[in-house]
This record gives structure tokens, sequence and C-alpha cells, in this order.
């Protein structure tokens, strides 16, 4: 037997990031569970924003964004980076974090982060509570630590996932894509 709830938002897990924006200047950070791919060719991604939000303008502004994704080691900073806005708080400096130049847009980096995701906004979608930001994505930067010559290692980035109010940090693969089809080799032994 199932329990019927209110229609509501609980699609879950989803992604915890830390999407930095402003300027070198004046970075902030704003943390967003609405975020994801929408296109691989080209590449583009979303992130969901409530207009009043402090970032919701600074995004706007400049069309650019770095979706910076968020390792078990920042878990805190990214709850915090949600709590407080940036008008009043400078969330960088508040959750010891470095702000880096990006490599294609201008808004900043988190260097603490071991994944960025640099974002150009070609769209601004309203959707009701929250307004879609739909961007390309301009650039990819990746710590050397979680590469194994060209392969990605994304499990040594112990990422974590927010679901339902609370984080989780993502282990323990159980399979990879396409594993439920996957031939099994013949056996030579006889």
């Amino acid at each position: 037997m199932k329990k019927e709830l209110k229609s509501g938002t609980l699609l879950a897990p989803v992604p915890a990031v830390m999407v930095s924006c402003g300027s070198a200047e004046k970075p902030n950070i704003i943390t967003i569970g609405w975020c994801g791919i929408t296109n691989t060719q080209p590449p583009k991604t979303y992130i969901s924003v409530r207009p009043e939000r402090y970032s919701y303008d600074l995004i706007k502004q400049s069309g650019e964004f770095v979706i910076n994704l968020v390792p078990k080691s920042l878990a805190k900073s990214a709850d915090f980076c949600g709590m407080y806005t940036g008008k009043k708080v400078n969330k960088f400096e508040k959750c010891s974090l470095t702000p880096i130049n990006s490599r294609h847009v201008s808004a900043p980096t988190i260097k603490e982060s071991p994944i960025n995701i640099e974002c150009r906004v070609t769209d601004i979608i309203p959707l009701g509570s929250h307004d879609m930001f739909l961007a390309d994505i301009v650039g990819v930067c990746v710590d050397e630590a979680l590469m194994d010559g060209e392969k990605l290692c994304i499990n040594r980035a112990h990422l974590c996932a927010y679901a339902h109010g609370e984080y989780y940090e993502l282990s323990n693969r159980i399979g990879k894509f396409g594993f439920s089809v996957k031939r099994k080799k013949p056996s030579n032994k006889k």
C-alpha cells in the first residue's frame, strides 16, 4: 500500500551546488538545488533561482555564472551559502573560500570546489516561484587529482547530493552506464 502525499518537489536526490556569480570585485555564492543538464550537443545546463534572491540580478545582469560541485568537505559551506544573502554577508570570507578567475566567464570560480562548470545564459524562463536560467556550458575545470590520464574519476570527488532537506555523500557505485545489458564474456573453462 502507498500513501498519497500532497503534490510537491519530491524528486530526489538532486545535486547540491554552489553557484558563483558577480565579479572579482564583488563575488557571491548562492546554493542551488534546482540544477541539471538539459542537452548534450550543444552542452547546456540550467539553474532555477527565485527573482527576489540577491544572486538573481547579478546573474541576469552579467549573463554568466559558475556551477561549483560540492564535495563532502564543502557541505557545511554549501548549507551556509543557502541560508544567508550576499546582500549582507560576504560568503567567500565567511566560509574561507577563495574566488579565482574563471577561464571563459567573468563570474568567479570557487577554488576549493573540485569541479567547476562555467556557464553563459542563453534564456531566462519565468516558471512561477523560480525563473530558469538556461545556459551554454562554455568551460569545465577539474582538479588534476580527479584525473587518471584522460579519464575523470568522479568518485574521488566525494560529491554531495540533496534529498528532502538533507545532504548525502554519494558513494558505493552499483554499476555503470549500460551494465544492465552488457554481455558476459564466455568462459574458456571446460
